[in-house]
């Protein structure tokens, strides 16, 4: 009996169960169901997550401590109300390359530890006021449903906290790869950066812009037209003494930048001669 209940409930449950969703599949009071899951994890058919969450081990896994396929099933039960962003979006954009073995998450929950390893995955969790869970896609992964901050809204993430970008060099390659995709839309843009409240965005997308495109660009004259009082850091992780006034922003002094001919970038206005563009050196 108990090995049909099982099946009953691998079939039906999914991946990822919990004491609530085998109660009801399996028609049993919480106690019950907490009962069981805990025999068949200590009969290795289970794999222990956190209280009352559990994930199901293939027959064929050598080990119940193994990675999930898709870690993001996770994040719903774990996390919500929550969204995945920073670079884990980053990526899901195919704005950067790089892959990150941790995925960065977004959560309206109280958050004592950042950084949390949970069956064998890695999160780097963040909180983030209900009001900021604005700009979110939903995607589906074995049947459930994630959210992931849009292209826009993952960019004006990381530009208020760079460090979920990867640090400011990797800030600046997804910004730019945003620039250059058809995600962009310089409305929406301004629109997410006067919506999120954090000044800082507008400086640093400000200064980038400007050194991008020029101080005349119409991106670079909105976010002028939108800086807060008080200064900021470009990186907060990495303290620069050199203040750009215009911007009211300090700049480390290992951000270089260079001067090299390049066609504008598509969906921008086009300007002549030598644009700058930011590299960064550690």
């Amino acid at each position: 009996m108990s090995r049909v209940r099982l099946s009953k409930l691998l079939r039906e449950g999914g991946e990822l169960l919990t004491v609530e969703k085998t109660a009801v599949i399996l028609g049993l009071n919480k106690d019950q169901a907490a009962k069981s899951l805990a025999r068949w994890r200590s009969q290795g058919w289970l794999a222990h997550i956190k209280r009352g969450v559990y994930v199901s081990v293939p027959i064929e896994a050598e080990t119940t401590n193994r990675a999930l396929e898709d870690a993001w099933i996770l994040i719903p039960e774990l996390f919500e109300p929550a969204y995945v962003g920073g670079w884990s979006a980053a990526e899901h954009w195919d704005f950067t390359e790089q892959i990150f073995r941790d995925i960065c998450v977004f959560s309206a929950r109280p958050v004592t530890k950042r950084h949390q390893v949970l069956h064998n995955v890695p999160f780097v969790v963040t909180h983030a006021s209900i009001n900021t869970h604005f700009g979110c896609k939903a995607v589906w992964k074995k049947g459930m449903k994630i959210l992931v901050s849009d292209p826009t809204k993952t960019i004006v993430d990381i530009l208020s906290n760079p460090w979920a970008g990867g640090g400011i060099q990797h800030t600046v390659d997804c910004l730019k790869q945003y620039f250059n995709s058809s995600f962009f839309q310089e409305t929406i843009l301004l629109d997410y950066a006067t919506r999120l409240g954090n000044g800082a965005v507008f400086k640093r997308l400000g200064y980038l812009s400007s050194q991008l495109w020029g101080d005349r660009h119409p991106l670079t004259v909105e976010c002028l037209s939108h800086l807060t009082a008080g200064k900021a850091q470009l990186d907060p992780s990495l303290p620069g003494n050199k203040l750009i006034t215009r911007w009211r922003l300090f700049i480390p002094d290992t951000l270089q930048i260079s001067t090299q001919r390049e066609s504008a970038l598509p969906h921008v206005q086009k300007r002549r001669g030598p644009r700058e563009c930011c590299s960064y050196r550690q």
